[in-house]
Order: structure tokens, then sequence, then C-alpha cells
């Protein structure tokens, strides 16, 4: 199977290599529009500030080709909120993908909210032999509400999407490659779709 992490110089990428190594799963990183194309799974990942970030994808035409994938396509952190429609993050227009906007918590909450946090109402393969409740690691200052493509939630002072599913597009706002052996679960669900 290949697998490709979009290289956009936005991402947790070494994390997520050693991720795939554990899970017995070579990765490659790259910015080649064929080569991702040619990708069995692709992982877009982000971490960073959302309008230097949509300027990096921009720059190398990915703003282009991401939305265009037909593979599985798994957005994590910043890299699901760049595949919505905007985020109040410097103002930034996303990749349109998930029919949502991404907003800044504002409930008299601790911004960024780092650490675990519980997932549930879980509805998606992604979740496959994952348990309600479990606990996730995140790290972020703003998030996507509750919408219909949310296929798992969190609480903090708001109830807001922890993960979305639309056709071959899913997306985490937690890092499972940080998320022990229930981000691990996960990603081998993703990768054995």
């Amino acid at each position: 199977m290949k697998i490709v992490i979009i290289n956009y110089g936005a991402g947790n990428i070494q994390s997520i290599k050693f991720a795939m190594k554990r899970l017995g799963y070579e990765a490659v990183l790259s910015d080649d529009p064929e080569e991702i194309k040619a990708a069995d799974k692709v992982i877009f990942p982000g971490v960073g500030e959302a309008s230097s970030a949509m300027r990096k994808l921009r720059a190398s035409g990915l703003d282009i080709l991401v939305p265009q994938l037909k593979q599985p396509v798994l957005g994590i952190c910043l890299g699901m909120q760049l595949m919505c429609n905007s985020s109040e993050e410097g103002d930034t227009k996303g990749l349109g993908i998930f029919d949502t906007d991404v907003v800044r918590f504002n409930h008299g909450v601790k911004v960024p909210q780092i650490g675990w946090n519980q997932i549930e109402s879980l509805k998606s393969p992604l979740f496959k032999e994952v348990d309600e409740k479990e606990y996730i690691y995140l790290v972020h200052s703003y998030y996507v509400p509750v919408m219909a493509q949310t296929v798992a939630q969190s609480n903090y002072g708001v109830e807001y999407s922890t993960a979305l599913h639309k056709d071959n597009f899913y997306g985490t706002q937690f890092h499972p490659e940080k998320s022990s052996t229930v981000g691990e679960q996960i990603l081998r669900n993703f990768l054995e779709m």
C-alpha cells in the first residue's frame, strides 16, 4: 500500500511517520501532485496557523489537487480545519470539502485546549473497535461546530466536532498519532478502509 503524507511545510510529520511505522507501514512525504494522486491513502497533516498554511497550499497548487482526490484522505488537526469552507483564524478561505466554518473557542475556557478529552457519538468506520468516551489528544484554539458531517464530538465549553466524514474525506481535530493505542486503532482503521 502506498501512503503519502502531503508535504506543504505545515505538519506534525515525523510523529505521523513514526505512527505509520509502528503499524507496519512506510509513509512517503511528498508535494508532487502525481505521487499524491497515485497514493492508496493520503494523510493531510497540519500544525500551525490557517492563513499561512493556505498560502503554502495555494503556492504549490495543492489547494486545487486535494479536493479532487478520489482515494481515502485523512486531514489531521489544522489539516481537517483547512478542509472546511473557512476559518476565523486569519480570516482564511478553506478548501470547501466540509460545508462548515471553523470558529474560535470563546466560551470562558482556556485557549488553546491542550491535552486529553473524551470522544463520543462515534459514527464512522474510522472508529471501528473504539469505545465511546475514549480519550484522545488535542491542541487547538479553533473548532468546527457540530454539523451534519460530524462523526465524533467532544465538549470543551461547547459541543464541537472532533471528527468529520464526507465521501472519501475524513478529518480528525485530534492527533491520532499522539493518542496512544486509541489513536493507533483509528489510524489502522483508516489504512484498512
